[in-house]
């Protein structure tokens, strides 16, 4: 973990969380699952869990059994779902803890299983399904054998088969339509060996807000949660969750023809104040962005000067006159004219969801329930 630096720091709003989650939760008859994985996108994974359950998530989603009991640890005791296993984990902290866990193959399944028989407990899952994404999960030739393992394993007390689940490639087109009818093939298949798991689920963020179709039982929105429109094409109200802010720590008059920053990429063209920040790629700022980058300054969007170094970057302010001190918005909601998070990724050639969980230990995370709120800590 990285020190916190004392001139930078990302604000999270929960108000938006709960917003965000309020909005999914109107858009569908299903369970709401949050995704809180890798500490809630960056923005702080017990806060983020606490918020969208108070607005209407009755479940929780994240990668591993380290996560899901960081969430226990802070006091959620909502139902949690991890789905990123190998089988030689051990399981039994997870299982204690009342963690449903994610099997994609036999061998993950005889794992839980065994360790859920030396624990004396019963282990719920979610059988996932390949369809088409052929990452995790169970192809069409391996689920007949997965679900009728899990059948004869739920009849002896070992396990309770609590979902049926899988991913979608995107959200348009053939591909979606093809996917949910392998999906709904993997569901008949199970039925057809016995089982009965009331959740079904498949849908993300887009296809919560737009794809009505597959939602069964439970939804599973992620990055919308945290205010980033899963379809560009569409704007559907979200709120950003995160505004990251630092400090001027230093400016310096330069003439005409001064190279910033390494190698000289961006030389000035006329005389010019240089505004330097104390952020760096080393805090989640894309070095690629650079050249297209820009940041908020008493209001006005000045643009990156030269290269993003590990511990900071410099600004092209130009004749505006900020000292030090002065507040620079890196992004946020946008709503007063400062980059989002979707700019960034867009300088980048990234997704959102890279920049948001690459902000870095080193920025402190202040979370407030209200902008007044926020403006008390500022």
């Amino acid at each position: 973990m990285g020190t916190p630096t004392p001139h930078a720091h990302a604000v999270v709003h929960l108000d938006a969380v709960a917003h965000n989650t309020a909005l999914f939760a109107a858009a569908t008859d299903a369970a709401v699952l949050a995704v809180v994985k890798a500490d809630g996108f960056g923005h702080g994974a017990v806060r983020v869990a606490g918020a969208a359950l108070a607005a209407g998530a009755t479940w929780l989603g994240v990668t591993t059994c380290a996560e899901a009991l960081q969430l226990r640890a802070g006091g959620i005791t909502a139902p949690i779902l991890s789905w990123l296993h190998g089988p030689l984990e051990d399981f039994s902290a997870a299982l204690l803890a009342g963690v449903d866990l994610s099997v994609s193959a036999r061998e993950q399944l005889r794992a839980v299983a065994a360790c859920a028989a030396r624990l004396g407990v019963t282990a719920e899952v979610h059988l996932k399904a390949d369809t088409g994404l052929h990452r995790n999960g169970a192809r069409p030739e391996e689920w007949p054998e997965l679900v009728r393992l899990a059948r004869d394993l739920a009849a002896v007390g070992l396990v309770r088969v609590r979902g049926i689940w899988s991913h979608l490639v995107s959200t348009a087109g053939d591909t979606t339509r093809a996917q949910v009818r392998l999906f709904d093939e993997a569901v008949e298949v199970a039925r057809g060996a016995g089982l009965r798991p009331p959740l079904r689920h498949l849908a993300n963020s887009a296809a919560t807000l737009g794809a009505p179709r597959t939602h069964y039982e439970l939804v599973r929105p992620g990055i919308g949660i945290y205010g980033v429109e899963p379809d560009p094409r569409h704007d559907f109200g979200l709120r950003a969750a995160m505004t990251l802010r630092a400090q001027v720590i230093l400016t310096k008059r330069v003439p005409a023809g001064s190279g910033v920053s390494y190698e000289h990429d961006y030389v000035t063209d006329r005389e010019t104040t240089l505004a330097l920040v104390p952020l760096g790629y080393a805090d989640g700022l894309p070095r690629a962005a650079a050249r297209h980058a820009e940041v908020s300054i008493a209001g006005r969007r000045h643009p990156v000067a030269g290269r993003i170094a590990m511990d900071q970057f410099v600004v092209d302010v130009g004749d505006a006159t900020p000292r030090t001190g002065d507040e620079v918005v890196v992004f946020g909601p946008g709503a007063e004219g400062e980059p989002t998070v979707a700019d960034w990724a867009r300088w980048a050639g990234t997704l959102p969801h890279e920049i948001l969980t690459g902000i870095g230990p080193r920025v402190p995370r202040r979370h407030v329930a209200t902008l007044t709120e926020e403006l008390s800590l500022a």
